[in-house]
């Protein structure tokens, strides 16, 4: 394994016949979720709020799905 740091990137490099195309998605997915909340300026107290202002509309918008 090697990882290098160039301008503003960090560039790995990996023995393909040692790891696993799965294993290599799964930490994609995982500095991309690092990439996108970096800029995150929001407490805790916010994203719960955000997250109750989401349920409510969505249950509001989808109740008759699941009640007669």
């Amino acid at each position: 394994m090697v990882i290098e740091r160039q301008n503003n990137e960090i560039i790995i490099r990996l023995n393909s016949s040692l790891i696993d195309i799965e294993d290599v998605q799964k930490f994609v997915s995982y500095f991309k979720f690092l990439e996108s909340n970096a800029g995150n300026q929001g407490t805790e107290e916010q994203a719960a709020e955000l997250a109750r202002e989401v349920d409510q509309k969505w249950w509001k918008e989808n109740k008759h799905r699941f009640l007669p």
